[in-house]
């Protein structure tokens, strides 16, 4: 039952995925990234990653996609305001290459099964913190300066010029 949970939440974050980047109406790409997440969260509780699960729905679902969709709202962009950024040939060679990396994957990954969590539940929040703010404490600093920038550009993008 296990596998066949796994087995629908994975479709639905890869179709859910692919809808991300072939919608022209950005507002609709940022609910199919929504869905992507829940599906993701949904596995992150297959594998008893409750904690991963909960800050999954919590930061991305919630936190980042309501930035996602302010900048949306600011700038006002609607499906004619994105320039056509590929050519037909373009697409399919993009498609291919995906392809065939995902082929790549599944055969690197056949047979292989993920090993249980080595730290339980309660070990599982001062783990992550212990990487998060240790190992990572860069990196994390360098993703919130960015959504910082982010969120400045986007005003600035939006700012009119009163008459």
């Amino acid at each position: 039952m296990r596998e066949l949970l796994f087995y629908f939440f994975a479709a639905l974050a890869v179709v859910s995925g692919i809808l991300v980047i072939t919608r022209r109406n950005p507002l609709a790409a940022a609910l199919y990234l929504v869905l992507a997440f829940f599906a993701l969260a949904g596995i992150y509780v297959l594998l008893d990653a409750f904690f991963l699960a909960a800050v999954q729905v919590a930061v991305y679902a919630g936190a980042i996609m309501v930035l996602f969709l302010f900048v949306i709202m600011l700038l006002n962009l609607g499906p004619d305001d994105l320039p056509p950024i590929m050519t037909r040939k373009v697409r399919w060679v993009y498609a291919a290459a995906s392809a065939l990396l995902v082929l790549v994957f599944l055969a690197l990954d056949l047979g292989r099964r993920l090993p249980a969590p080595a730290a339980g539940p309660a070990g599982e929040v001062e783990a992550i913190g212990e990487r998060l703010f240790g190992a990572y404490l860069l990196p994390f600093e360098i993703t919130a300066i960015l959504l910082l920038v982010a969120i400045v550009g986007s005003v600035v993008l939006a700012h009119r010029e009163s008459k």
